[in-house]
């Protein structure tokens, strides 16, 4: 996953990051980026941050490694001490979804 300048803009995260007011939580992260047509791998990066709430963006560039490291190790537990499975981030959400609601998160 691409951080910063000099990289593949079809694989960034900072651009998805452009609209969100802070301080913000982790929700509010992933509704900015799937608001922003971010790729799946973009949007579970950010489901995967350690800290619920961040007061600057500069905090969500600082804690995305841990966040990609999070989702890749599968199984760490987050700030709260809880054991989340991150192999099927969203699936409840679509699964459990009303009629009509089928975007992934």
């Amino acid at each position: 996953m691409a951080y910063g300048k000099a990289e593949d803009p079809a694989r960034s995260i900072t651009p998805h990051l452009d609209g969100v007011e802070y301080p913000a939580t982790r929700e509010e992260l992933v509704e900015a980026a799937a608001d922003s047509e971010a790729p799946v791998d973009i949007i579970n990066i950010l489901k995967s941050l350690p800290q619920e709430e961040y007061m600057l963006r500069d905090h969500v560039l600082r804690d995305l490694a841990e966040a990609e490291r999070r989702f890749a190790m599968n199984g760490l537990k987050d700030d709260d001490g809880v054991d989340r499975d991150r192999r099927n981030i969203g699936r409840d959400r679509i699964e459990g979804a009303s009629e009509g609601e089928t975007r992934h998160p």
